[in-house]
């Protein structure tokens, strides 16, 4: 089941601000970015991210979820989290350090 767009923006705004959250649709999801590093993704409505090193420390309880058949394991950011906007901003400003920047084509 595709996400809705509706989901979506309100994902989006609950990063209050930052600009620098952006989306991509892909397939029916949205993966997203911020300051050009995918650091998660929409998937089936729910909020996943990268499990770096930072996610895993602030979510400690996270269940890690697949996106997709195939793909590797990411954090599911719970409901409650997603309308605490300023956890998602303190969250999304520890995990971009240490998500990998794009490989070059």
């Amino acid at each position: 089941m595709p996400s809705s767009q509706k989901f979506r923006d309100h994902v989006v705004e609950q990063f209050k601000g930052e600009l620098r959250v952006t989306t991509r649709k892909m397939m029916g999801e949205y993966i997203l970015y911020a300051d050009g590093k995918v650091f998660g993704g929409i998937y089936d409505d729910r909020l996943l991210v990268k499990p770096v090193p930072a996610a895993l420390k602030m979510l400690p309880g996270a269940k890690k979820q697949l996106p997709y058949e195939g793909a590797k394991p990411m954090l599911r950011i719970t409901a409650e989290q997603i309308e605490d906007s300023a956890f998602l901003v303190q969250l999304l400003d520890a995990m971009l350090p240490e998500v990998p920047a794009p490989k070059k084509k």
